[in-house]
């Protein structure tokens, strides 16, 4: 297992690609932060604690997607251009190189993804905003539940990457998944239609960097149901990874 991890490191740090979604996914959050943070300050309006916490992480929801393109090319990219099946015959056991496509990945994900939370809370929140503090109630979970979020968010396009095995198709699942339906499953009617909004993939996922949102679940609570969408797909690709021709 080691070896495989070795290689999916090596897979990941040489690949322009996966390296470039990376940049794209810390730039989105801190110019986001910054652009709002500026915006704000010129048109002379003053916001409160929570608010520039909220503001200064609005770059979140875009980067997610950047994220999750990321964990698609993590696994496509190999399907794309064949060297899968090189893959494969290295390792027959095809669920190790999934396993070790996820070990890879998180905590790479995770660094980059909660480094770049710190930074748009310190630029927009704190530099240019200058109403909030890492003391303030919420700010730390704020921070942190980003980077979590994102991780999640990049572990979802991972899964879809390995499940659809193409990489537009992927992609556009991963923004339809976590941008376009969760969006319009607000449209549903009655309690059902809310139920249904409230535990929709990013619409619970978005508790743990914004409370208060879903008057169904709490931060940790609306992540775990995020985090049970993630796994579900994880487990089809899985099934499905071993069932299919490479």
């Amino acid at each position: 297992m080691i070896d495989i991890v070795r290689s999916e490191w090596t897979k990941i740090r040489s690949v322009r690609s996966t390296v470039w979604t990376l940049a794209v996914t810390a730039l989105l959050m801190v110019g986001i932060s910054v652009l709002l943070g500026v915006a704000i300050t010129n048109s002379g309006e003053t916001v409160g604690s929570q608010e520039a916490i909220a503001t200064s992480l609005a770059g979140t929801v875009f980067a997610s997607l950047s994220i999750a393109t990321f964990g698609v090319l993590v696994v496509s990219g190999e399907y794309r251009t064949g060297s899968i099946r090189t893959t494969f015959m290295a390792v027959p056991k095809r669920l190790r190189v999934l396993i070790g496509k996820v070990v890879v990945f998180t905590p790479v994900a995770l660094v980059v993804c909660t480094v770049s939370s710190f930074a748009a809370y310190l630029l927009g929140g704190q530099l240019i905003l200058g109403t909030t503090s890492l003391g303030d109630p919420g700010a730390l979970q704020a921070i942190f539940g980003s980077g979590l979020y994102l991780t999640a968010g990049g572990l979802f396009g991972l899964a879809l990457g390995a499940l659809v095995r193409h990489t537009p198709g992927a992609i556009v699942s991963a923004i339809a998944l976590m941008l376009i339906l969760p969006q319009l499953t607000s449209m549903l009617p009655g309690q059902w239609g809310a139920t249904v909004h409230s535990y929709f993939t990013t619409n619970a996922g978005m508790e743990v960097v914004q409370p208060g949102q879903n008057a169904m679940l709490g931060p940790w609570s609306g992540y775990a149901v995020y985090l049970a969408w993630v796994a579900v797909t994880l487990i089809v690709a899985a099934v499905l990874m071993r069932r299919r021709d490479a």
